[in-house]
């Protein structure tokens, strides 16, 4: 039944498969603040392409660099408001700009398989520990045998790495430490929202592999769900243990009846 999940969960904006952009780009963290700080909250989908092509927003030498650039942001991140993960996304941008490292690594982590396959890896290292060049290319030619050409995983292995580098898992120009990562409100409510898609509810949402990525403690999760609450960004409920997570606006009715189908496939 994990197709038919994986196709239900498809429709609400993530992506599954053998192939993403971190074969040839990071998450393009610098590229998607320039977009959506000059792309009204509002634009369609049309709005961004036309941005990317016709305004050369991005500053890009060639039409094909500004094709590819579209391409690679368009699969990271949706760039259409009928998507939900994009809508939070779009949501929840603006609010602190600190947050938006790790708010695009969520979403680029949803619908990248490629990067998605590289969390366990690096979230295995403790904090503090050097995540050498040499075990994250051997890691990914075992994840990928025969599929990758030297130059190829080479370039793979650089794109990972920085794109876990810029959402402050990892520190470091050249010898990268394994770090902890600054979590705020924001990042908290798209990290419950991604968990809350795939079907989750309850305590439940707070053990999901979306929470995996803060290395905070439950207390800590707690209080920036409280926090997250307080500003609007969903509404958390904690009575004796019981713990109630919801997300008004955030899903229109249908979109609502597939998360529900999806938490039901077995």
């Amino acid at each position: 039944m994990i197709d038919q999940q994986e196709k239900l969960l498809a429709q609400l904006g993530f992506r599954f498969g053998i192939n993403g952009p971190h074969a040839a780009r990071t998450m393009m963290l610098d590229e998607l603040r320039i977009l959506l700080a000059h792309v009204p909250t509002d634009a369609t989908r049309a709005n961004y392409a036309a941005a990317v092509m016709n305004g050369n927003l991005l500053g890009k030498p060639t039409k094909k660099a500004r094709e590819l650039s579209l391409r690679h942001l368009t699969t990271l991140y949706g760039l259409d408001p009928s998507n939900p993960i994009f809508r939070a996304l779009r949501r929840l941008w603006p609010l602190e700009e600190a947050a938006q490292p790790m708010l695009a690594l969520s979403v680029a982590l949803a619908r990248d398989p490629l990067l998605r396959g590289s969390q366990a890896f690096f979230l295995a290292h403790a904090p503090g520990a050097i995540v050498t060049r040499e075990s994250v290319t051997a890691f990914l030619r075992s994840s990928y045998p025969d599929r990758f050409s030297p130059a190829s995983l080479k370039s793979f292995a650089q794109n990972v790495s920085g794109t876990w580098t810029a959402a402050g898992i990892l520190a470091g120009r050249v010898r990268k430490i394994r770090s902890i990562p600054w979590v705020c409100p924001e990042v908290m409510a798209i990290l419950l929202f991604l968990g809350y898609l795939e079907g989750r509810t309850g305590q439940r949402l707070f053990s999901s592999g979306w929470i995996s990525l803060t290395g905070n403690s439950l207390d800590e999760l707690e209080a920036l769900a409280n926090s997250a609450s307080h500003r609007g960004l969903l509404v958390f409920m904690n009575a004796g243990g019981v713990k109630e997570v919801r997300f008004p606006d955030y899903l229109t009715p249908e979109e609502e009846r597939i998360r529900q189908e999806a938490s039901h496939v077995v």
